[in-house]
């Protein structure tokens, strides 16, 4: 058996090791020709630095790809072992079904590992050294809307409403807050044309117009303005939760996108979206499990001459429907209020309970 799961487990990773290669630099290739064309709009932008952002990309599309690719390498391994007879060998040799099916789930929990790895640390610090490699040579800046990110706090019984228009790299541009009192009156608007966030504890602000609200008596209200370089201003607010109002949940870690949540939900916004998005981030390495326990009934099949190539494709599209499923399931569960975590695994279960259900049946009628 030892020998068995050995030649299984090179023959998945070999397999799967070469789809993704090829996915890879399909990727690369179209994301070279799309960077291209900003080549020669700075003269500091050469077709050298276009490829150094085009492959800090790649493990963003390693971190999406791998789930359908140890799907297609894990098909065609069990379909092609099905297809040559060495399965029914291995079955005669006492490679029971659910030894099969506990040596799929082996290397598979090995591909959850490393998805879990690479879209936790590896994907997003490669993506912030390509903002920031963008911002550096073309000024590049990321925004939404026409009014940028808005986000809320509270400090001591007052409320914050703070406005970031756009960002560039690590740097936040054309900062607006506006802080209200237990009352609603305005107390304090803070100007800046950019800032840097400090620590998690403060934003040091550059070229700050700041002006103070009083209130002496009850119709009478008193203004003082101050302009400043520099202005360190207290806040918990990570460039990271920016961006997260930014630009999609997706490219920030399990943990920064889990303690947004918590600072959503401490100032009575509503975190539904970014909730379906952490606990997608936590169930998406798990479908390297699903896509193997979909994979193995494959292997229980009886091939004619030349059909494999059928059931692979089939095996595809079905790896395919899976992942549109979870992205169906994410935008109706943010529509609908549903739980967030039941709204997340509800795909994966789905799958799963069908691939098992397709397995035991091959397995009792064969």
């Amino acid at each position: 058996m030892k020998t068995l799961r050995r030649m299984i487990f090179r023959d998945v990773i070999t397999t799967v090791a070469f789809v993704t290669l090829a996915f890879l630099a399909l990727f690369f290739f179209f994301d070279l020709l799309d960077e291209m064309r900003y080549v020669g709009r700075s003269e500091s932008y050469t077709a050298g630095y276009a490829m150094l952002v085009v492959l800090l990309e790649v493990p963003n599309h390693l971190y999406e790809l791998l789930p359908i690719t140890v799907l297609i390498g894990t098909i065609y391994v069990m379909a092609r072992l099905a297809q040559s007879s060495e399965f029914t060998i291995m079955r005669t040799s006492g490679l029971g079904p659910w030894l099969a099916l506990r040596t799929l789930l082996t290397v598979g929990a090995g591909f959850v590992l490393l998805t879990f790895v690479i879209g936790d640390y590896i994907a997003p610090l490669s993506e912030r050294a390509a903002t920031a490699a963008q911002a550096k040579f073309m000024g590049q800046t990321v925004t939404t809307g026409s009014t940028g990110a808005w986000l809320k706090e509270r400090r001591s019984g007052n409320t914050l409403a703070i406005n970031v228009r756009n960002i560039r790299g690590d740097e936040l541009l054309n900062i607006r807050i506006f802080e209200f009192d237990s009352e609603g009156r305005m107390r304090r608007q803070i100007h800046a044309a950019r800032g840097l966030a400090e620590d998690g504890a403060h934003w040091q602000l550059e070229q700050v117009q700041r002006s103070e609200f009083h209130y002496p008596g009850a119709t009478e209200a008193k203004v003082e303005r101050f302009s400043e370089p520099l202005y360190s201003f207290p806040t918990e607010l990570t460039v990271d939760m920016v961006a997260a109002a930014v630009h999609k949940p997706d490219r920030m870690p399990t943990i920064e996108l889990f303690q947004f949540i918590q600072h959503l939900e401490s100032n009575d916004q509503s975190a539904q979206k970014y909730e379906i998005e952490f606990w997608r981030k936590v169930f998406y390495p798990l479908s390297c499990l699903v896509m193997v326990v979909l994979a193995l009934p494959f292997a229980y099949l009886h091939f004619r001459s030349g059909g494999i190539a059928g059931y692979v494709f089939g095996g595809v599209m079905a790896g395919i429907s899976f992942f549109l499923l979870n992205n169906v399931f994410g935008y109706a569960g943010n529509l609908n209020n549903w739980q967030p975590m039941l709204t997340a695994a509800a795909p994966g279960v789905i799958y799963s309970l069908l691939s098992l259900g397709a397995f035991a049946w091959l397995v009792l009628r064969r």
